[in-house]
């Protein structure tokens, strides 16, 4: 067999045109220091603040601060099998989320995993958990009510789809619940709703899915989940991934609501997470950006212009106060982040005032401009006459004497605090709302005494829905009370009083 060495040759020269010369090249660095799930690491030359960085045993980390000769980072998950000398790799990316559809109805953690054990979320799509919020250009103006279904804050502190609407109490206030009810009031109304526990008990955010699930509202909800079990850094990182699972839905055009529970234990997690990270503490050992946290959050939630598909982003935060101090750092960095607030107060709870809403230092700083105009029309005198009733009540317990006007105003306020009571998981349609303020609003209950009016109400729409449906469907469609409305409204209430008292 005769061998050419010419043939040799170019078989050589071919194999080595053929041969593509890759230099890969991975930014790495050591493990210097671990513990209390904040880690150091030396090289990462070209770290990126936020970056995803990948360390042994398939965990992660965020890289937090970026200092001279080495990079602070926060864990992830466990530091179990992470160890000194061990080597870190960059992945050039920052956390993402998944986002889609597909997230409907499940309960995921503070990177998008389930953890509600019915299987992996197919979807392909994910966003970064820090975008940037939209700018002036991109918005437009809160014009369309976010109705919550309840009658305290629909009349007086109403809310908008793109409002930033802080609720704040003492614990055990109310606070959840009014966020729950708000997320069932959406039934139908082509919204989605995402609740973020942060710092939570696993039980309270097992029987909050449960509640949603029994009232057929995780259909169109999502739950992001880090309880308190969970490490500090997957609680700081829980509401932004909230954020952008909600942006993914208002880009295409549609309405979210947002719930953050609750931005007091997200600071102290982010306090924990700062001081591990030896970074200089402030006011209340808060670092000096506890504000920016909030605010690049917050700032998120808007309603987008037409150009841009005219979705939105309501966000509801809620803050914990400590005996009602509003004026602590945190609540009045959030409060002056929003645009209003619902302020639930202790004493209102204890005397069953529920929910225990001051509609005093309650405000609503937007939401006027999106509430329909049959609601402005039967609550324009609603919190003064409220407000006149407070006065009255403190005067009246010294036992003087009061003018007939005054008596009149003081029974006229027992009915109105009576009426604002509601029941927990039991929001109202906007129409039955306007239905009983008006017929409050308008002395129909002057002669009803103020321990039936509960049982009056609640009559009053069961007579309405059968014998005057109409009322109700023409206010949802005229979303303004006319003449010809108010005649039938005021013939059905009288007719109901009349069988009322002749039972009483």
């Amino acid at each position: 067999m005769n061998i050419k060495p010419e043939e040799i040759t170019s078989i050589i020269k071919k194999e080595i045109e053929k041969y593509e010369k890759q230099i890969k090249t991975v930014d790495s660095g050591t493990i210097i220091q671990v513990g209390d799930g904040v880690a150091r690491v030396y090289g990462l030359d070209d770290c990126m603040e936020g970056e995803l960085l990948e360390f042994p045993n398939n965990a992660y980390a965020m890289a937090m601060n970026l200092e001279q000769d080495n990079v602070g980072c926060v864990l992830l998950g466990s530091e179990e099998g992470i160890k000194e000398g061990d080597i870190v790799r960059g992945t050039g990316k920052i956390v993402e989320v998944p986002v889609g559809e597909a997230l409907l109805g499940r309960v995921v953690n503070a990177l998008g995993e389930p953890i509600d054990g019915k299987g992996p979320i197919l979807t392909n799509e994910s966003r970064p958990i820090e975008v940037p919020a939209p700018s002036i250009i991109e918005r437009s103006s809160v014009n369309e009510p976010l109705q919550t279904g309840i009658k305290a804050i629909d009349s007086m502190i109403p809310i908008g789809r793109g409002q930033r609407e802080l609720i704040i109490g003492d614990r055990q206030t109310g606070k959840t619940a009014l966020g729950i009810d708000t997320i069932l009031n959406q039934k139908g109304k082509d919204v989605i709703c995402i609740y973020v526990a942060i710092g939570q008990k696993q039980s309270t955010v097992a029987h909050i899915v449960n509640t949603l699930t029994e009232m057929e509202a995780m259909d169109y909800s999502i739950v992001v989940s880090s309880t308190a079990a969970q490490s500090a850094p997957l609680q700081y990182l829980a509401p932004y991934a909230g954020c952008s699972i909600g942006e993914y839905f208002m880009h295409q055009g549609k309405d979210v609501l947002i719930i953050y529970d609750d931005l007091s234990k997200h600071a102290v997690a982010y306090r924990a997470m700062s001081l591990l990270l030896k970074r200089p503490p402030g006011r209340e050992a808060y670092p000096g950006d506890v504000f920016y946290i909030h605010s690049r959050l917050l700032e998120r939630a808007a309603k987008l212009s037409p150009e841009l598909g005219g979705g939105s982003l309501t966000a509801l935060p809620i803050i914990e106060t400590q005996a009602g101090d509003v004026t602590a750092y945190i609540p009045t960095n959030v409060i002056s982040i929003t645009d209003g607030q619902i302020f639930l107060e202790a004493d209102l709870f204890n005397s069953g005032q529920r929910p225990a809403i001051n509609p005093g230092i309650s405000v609503s700083r937007v939401g006027g401009s999106a509430q329909i105009k049959a609601m402005k029309q039967v609550s324009g005198t609603l919190r003064l006459e409220l407000a006149q009733y407070r006065e009255l009540e403190s005067f009246a317990q010294f036992g003087s004497d009061l003018d007939n006007d005054s008596a009149r105003r003081l029974e006229k306020g027992k009915r109105l605090m009576e009426i604002l009571k509601q029941d927990q998981y039991k929001p109202l349609d906007v129409e039955k709302q306007v239905e009983i303020l008006y017929a409050t609003v308008n002395d129909f209950l002057s002669d009803i005494k103020v321990s039936d009016v509960k049982r009056f109400e609640s009559g009053f729409f069961e007579f309405m829905d059968t014998h005057y449906r109409e009322v109700g469907k023409l206010i949802l469609q005229e979303k303004t009370l006319t003449d010809e409305i108010k005649a039938k409204l005021e013939e059905g209430i009288v007719e109901f009083k009349k069988i009322f008292l002749q039972e009483v």
